[in-house]
């Protein structure tokens, strides 16, 4: 992941692109260090860990489970780089995973952001307006102590703070060390979380946006109207929020009205409710990674080779640091704008259901969503949809 300065300034006027809104961040009040991890419900959390394995190189580091005295869930972590993905199901059928499986298929339950102080971040948020889900406590086992609270935010999703500093395990108090379930890849093919979207309902990407803006000091950098994201058949409108630093990046997409259904309403059908929708994983060499999942058995959309051919965007992008040709033979999309350039592919659906999917993204200097690459993806999503009878 390349990092960028601070900016909070208005980019210069684009129909489908509202800058920065300007007011104070008060990120001293909601400090964030970064990511720490993404916690998941799934159906069969063993299986789930030999698939991210396996599939996206990622390495078992850490389990937790009946064995360690927690009855109701098996938990895995994974890691790739600065990347952690929990996988937790359920035991019994009684357990929180089951009940949220059975709901919405396998999905994200918690994003954790690692900060300095929790009590000093929850009081702010919940003295904002912020959900209440669990008050700052102590977790302990015989390697130290991690302080956590829990807010909420859209659907069932929560937001965790964390703060490990006087924790020295593998990775979480009740967790033990494991051993790979594969071999690990000579070379990762992530190593950071670029940003985490969201899809809410008709009508509440807005009230989502004032949340974070409220509760954590978040900014709204990027805002896509309807035309800006919109094919023949359907469309949907998007916000970006972020922290002060821009590690922290949250798009919350809602549908807007189309012909017929767009992958935002399939998603919300499918999944039952609003949720994350996918995870973008930063990577500094977007070829290799896509050849090696891809052999893996990862699927990927596929852009038309119209895309490619198509020379404004050739003249617009300009020269980018792998011949175009090699970009149309793996299907990765390019888009530019005043601070760089971008290379980014989507996977397909990561589970039965339509809905959780991911990018891979290598960032040179831009700091962009890829605009320029909205009109191919979302005719390709289409394309899907309509193989599954859902457009």
């Amino acid at each position: 992941m390349v990092d960028t300065a601070h900016r909070n300034e208005t980019p210069e006027a684009d129909p489908g692109l509202v800058g920065a809104v300007e007011h104070d961040i008060r990120e001293d009040a909601f400090p964030i260090k970064g990511w720490d991890h993404v916690r998941f419900y799934v159906g069969n959390a063993r299986q789930a860990a030999h698939y991210y394995s396996t599939a996206f190189g990622m390495t078992l580091f850490a389990y937790r489970g009946p064995e360690q005295g927690h009855r109701e869930h098996a938990e895995y972590a994974l890691k790739s780089g600065g990347v952690t993905f929990v996988l937790a199901g359920g035991v019994t059928a009684e357990s929180e995973a089951s009940r949220h499986y059975a709901r919405h298929g396998d999905g994200v339950i918690e994003v954790a952001l690692e900060v300095p102080d929790v009590d000093k971040n929850y009081e702010h948020a919940v003295g904002q307006g912020a959900i209440a889900v669990e008050e700052p406590h102590d977790v302990t086992d015989e390697h130290g102590t991690i302080r956590r609270a829990v807010i909420g935010t859209y659907g069932e999703t929560r937001n965790v703070l964390i703060d490990r500093s006087r924790y020295t395990g593998p990775f979480l108090p009740g967790f033990v060390a494991a051993e790979p379930m594969v071999k690990p890849p000579e070379k990762r093919f992530f190593q950071a979380i670029d940003h985490i979207v969201g899809n809410v309902e008709l009508g509440r990407m807005r009230e989502w946006v004032q949340y974070y803006e409220r509760v954590m000091g978040f900014t709204n950098i990027v805002e896509f109207v309807e035309d800006a994201i919109a094919t023949e058949y359907s469309a949907l409108m998007s916000k970006v929020v972020a922290n002060g630093n821009r590690k922290i990046k949250f798009p919350i997409n809602e549908p807007a009205e189309g012909k017929k259904k767009s992958q935002i309403d399939e998603y919300l059908e499918f999944y039952g409710g609003p949720g994350v929708q996918h995870i973008a994983l930063a990577t500094n060499d977007i070829l290799a990674a896509v050849d090696a999942m891809r052999e893996r058995g990862v699927e990927f959309l596929e852009a038309p080779d119209a895309y490619y051919e198509d020379p404004e965007m050739r003249e617009r992008i300009g020269e980018v640091r792998v011949p175009i040709e090699e970009l149309q033979k793996r299907r990765v999309l390019v888009d530019r704008d005043e601070d760089g350039y971008m290379l980014q592919i989507f996977t397909k659906p990561q589970q039965d259901r339509p809905t959780v999917f991911y990018e891979i993204i290598e960032r040179h200097g831009s700091l962009s969503f890829g605009k320029g690459n909205f009109k191919a993806l979302f005719e390709a999503l289409e394309k899907e949809q309509a193989k599954r009878g859902n457009l």
